[in-house]
């Protein structure tokens, strides 16, 4: 059968991973707005800012986006339409 099938149950209590996930889904979110009103309200050039652009997805725009001349005029494009990426965790080298 389905696995954790208590917790596909209506009604039924989270378990401690599902409580775990939830949450974790919900702080990210608030991660990324906090970031938002950095970037808005201190700008590109903040060390601050410039610390979170190098930490968020190693600075690197995805593929397929609009041209942006920088990460963080990217970031705050994202911003501004609440699209927001999840960290890439590792870079692919060749």
């Amino acid at each position: 059968g389905p696995q954790g099938g208590k917790a596909q149950q209506l009604g039924t209590p989270l378990s401690d991973q599902e409580y775990r996930q939830f949450f974790r889904s919900l702080r990210t979110a608030r991660r990324a707005s906090t970031a938002c009103v950095l970037r808005a309200l201190y700008g590109c050039q903040n060390p601050l800012v410039r610390r979170l652009d190098e930490y968020e997805n190693h600075g690197v725009i995805p593929e397929g986006t609009p041209f942006f001349p920088d990460f963080c005029t990217f970031a705050f494009y994202r911003c501004t339409r609440k699209k927001y990426f999840i960290k890439v965790s590792s870079l692919a080298v060749s």
